[in-house]
């Protein structure tokens, strides 16, 4: 009788709002046919979605490797105006370390124009220890072949002992940042002489 009385509270207090007898459940007669169909439905569905669902999992995985190589990018090269910069001014401490050592000739007795051509050597040597450990390299192409992604040509010079379309001299060198060509080489390709 209490297990009654319970139930008999929880109906009058609105406890259980479904009806009073699972029997009593309205019963939607459905055919075999028809439950077939609405699974195969349901079956479709889940199949479109399974695809949905790993055709955006590829996507943000390439969205994420695209990232990853762009911020791994941004870090080699961020760097690469400031280098620009500073290969103008190894420029300028390689021609004036140039000039010192032609006047620091052994006809020259001035110990102080010899110390001012050493300590320039010194520097350009250190300024070029700098650019190596930061990926920065001076394009040596005497010798090699053209190549229009790293040289430009601004002469033609007389294919003398060398063959055509090599390099036969730099006007300005050229660097590259990690692999990358920051500043083209102005160089001389060798031609033939008629």
């Amino acid at each position: 009788p209490c297990v009654f009385s319970t139930a008999a509270q929880q109906r009058s207090t609105g406890d259980e709002c479904g009806p009073e007898d699972p029997h009593d459940e309205p019963k939607h007669p459905l055919s075999d046919c028809a439950l077939e169909h609405k699974a195969s439905k349901l079956e479709e569905q889940v199949r479109d979605l399974t695809e949905r669902y790993r055709k955006a999992l590829a996507d943000s995985e390439n969205v994420r490797r695209r990232t990853q190589k762009f911020v791994e990018d941004a870090k080699l090269f961020g760097i690469q105006s400031f280098c620009r910069d500073l290969v103008e001014v190894a420029d300028i401490l390689e021609k004036t370390a140039e000039s010192a050592a032609e006047e620091a000739e052994p006809s020259n007795p001035n110990p102080t124009l010899k110390k001012i051509y050493e300590g320039l050597s010194l520097i350009e040597a250190k300024l070029q220890r700098v650019f190596a450990k930061h990926g920065l390299q001076k394009m040596n192409p005497v010798g090699g072949k053209y190549d229009p992604y790293d040289h430009e040509i601004v002469c033609h010079v007389p294919a003398e002992g060398m063959q055509p379309g090599t390099i036969a001299l730099v006007t300005q060198d050229g660097y590259k940042l990690h692999g990358r060509t920051i500043r083209h080489a102005l160089v001389g390709v060798a031609v033939e002489s008629q």
